[in-house]
């Protein structure tokens, strides 16, 4: 069976995006936005290798996150050319013999999906050109030189392109061949090359809003939110959780805060799964030898898994639920008030956080703390517990960067309000309909535990 073989054009500079680097090559969630790019690619099953075009500069460093990850679809890293088209004919060139479909790919589209893929090579079927657009919301406008208003066309008969465009790999090589020795022919796509040559009809398949192009920093954070979105979509699938559920029986973990809420629920869930898991907190310990952990001293957690480690030999996963909410205005409370707050719900997650990273590079683990929705803005009276919970998120994302290549996975998980001992100390009963259970919560975090991301802040909601 002839081939279809992806081409993803990674030789952009990025002068639009304002970074000291092209803007492929900027982390988001924890991971380049190239290697988001070819993990969509790699998992579809309509695509049987990739061919990356990179520029000279990036060669070498995209060989070695090619190697990092493990890619096993990525057949060739060649370099491009100084314009799109030259790239897209240096992949053209490279595409293998017996290769029948040629799909070609913005790196900077990381949300490609697996429909888009299906039906665009689906389509090849039945034509020799595909390209993928999606209708346009905003009024259009055509203004003439001194940018006065000539037209309003119809809106309803434009399309936004997005990517892929797929061809037959003959009809794309030939039209390069008649475009490469035609000169000042100006287009923007490789569609545009067989349009203007009349070589085959265009079929348009729809795309996705969400296949966004990350042109802009504003982009970047459109982005970033994306991934949060689709961490928690991730996570639908009832097979999957059951499967993941399952896996909890090879595994050895940590629930600090495992007396209440949240912490009980998580350790019940693994207890009940037949897995190994180690309970701490301020009141108790299921660790022999300790009667119960203050986090907030890194040397008790220090010598916390130590112990477990000692008696397991190995460590795969720590969740951190250990915290405090204390409701006060700045100017009310004290500074003792102040320093145990910041020290169980900040400085108590960075020594778990610390101290777990060289028992996880072990078992290439996974760690999960928690923040609140306060993270994102903060409100009278919660100034210090808003700002421990920004922290915390923040803290999340540079260490799954720090860890990314010893293959740790560190999240947070973010729910909205929760029905938890805590919560009903502070305000009292409250409708059950309006709050999240503390169950629901508690499986959300055991199927990040065990999910592949890193760098995400996880939402749970009823």
């Amino acid at each position: 069976m002839r081939k279809t073989q992806m081409v993803i054009l990674a030789g952009g500079s990025g002068n639009r995006f304002g970074s000291t680097i092209p803007k492929q090559y900027v982390k988001i969630a924890g991971k380049t936005i190239l290697e988001h790019t070819i993990e969509k690619i790699e998992h579809s099953k309509y695509i049987d290798s990739i061919i990356l075009v990179v520029s000279e500069t990036y060669l070498d460093y995209v060989k070695n996150l090619v190697k990092k990850n493990g890619f096993q679809k990525v057949a060739q890293i060649i370099t491009g050319g100084n314009t799109r088209q030259t790239s897209s004919y240096a992949g053209i060139c490279a595409c293998d013999e017996d290769t029948k479909n040629v799909l070609f790919h913005d790196a900077i589209r990381p949300f490609v999906s697996h429909s888009i893929l299906e039906k665009t090579v689906q389509a090849l079927e039945h034509y020799k050109a595909v390209d993928v657009a999606i209708p346009c919301a905003d009024t259009l406008i055509q203004v003439d030189e001194e940018n006065l208003i000539t037209q309003i066309p119809e809106r309803s008969r434009f399309r936004r392109g997005q990517t892929p465009q797929g061809f037959h790999l003959d009809l794309i090589g030939n039209a390069y061949q008649m475009y490469l020795e035609e000169e000042n022919l100006s287009v923007t796509d490789d569609c545009g090359i067989i349009k203007h040559y009349q070589l085959a009809d265009i079929y348009v398949v729809e795309g996705e809003e969400q296949n966004l192009k990350i042109t802009y920093k504003e982009d970047a954070y459109l982005a970033d939110k994306l991934f949060q979105i689709q961490s928690g979509t991730l996570l639908e699938d009832q097979e999957k959780r059951l499967m993941l559920k399952q896996q909890l029986k090879d595994k050895c973990g940590i629930v600090f805060g495992h007396t209440s809420g949240i912490g009980r629920d998580i350790f019940q869930m693994v207890s009940q799964s037949g897995g190994s898991v180690y309970g701490a907190s301020r009141r108790s310990s299921t660790l022999k030898g300790f009667d119960g952990l203050d986090i907030s001293e890194a040397e008790q957690v220090r010598d916390f898994l130590q112990g477990v480690y000692e008696k397991e030999g190995r460590i795969d996963y720590i969740v951190n639920c250990a915290g405090d909410l204390e409701i006060k205005e700045l100017e009310d409370i004290t500074v003792e008030e102040i320093d145990a707050l910041v020290g169980v719900n900040y400085l108590g997650a960075v020594y778990v956080t610390k101290e777990a990273i060289p028992y996880l590079k072990m078992t290439q683990g996974s760690l999960v703390l928690f923040t609140s929705s306060s993270y994102t803005r903060g409100r009278a009276s919660y100034s210090i517990y808003s700002s421990t919970k920004a922290a915390i998120t923040n803290f999340v994302q540079a260490v799954a960067e720090e860890t990314y290549e010893d293959k740790i996975r560190i999240n947070v998980m973010n729910p909205e309000r929760t029905d938890t001992p805590m919560r009903r100390k502070n305000f009292g009963d409250e409708p059950k309909e309006t709050l999240c259970p503390s169950v629901k919560v508690a499986e959300e975090t055991l199927l990040t535990l065990m999910a592949d991301f890193t760098g995400q802040i996880v939402d749970v909601r009823r």
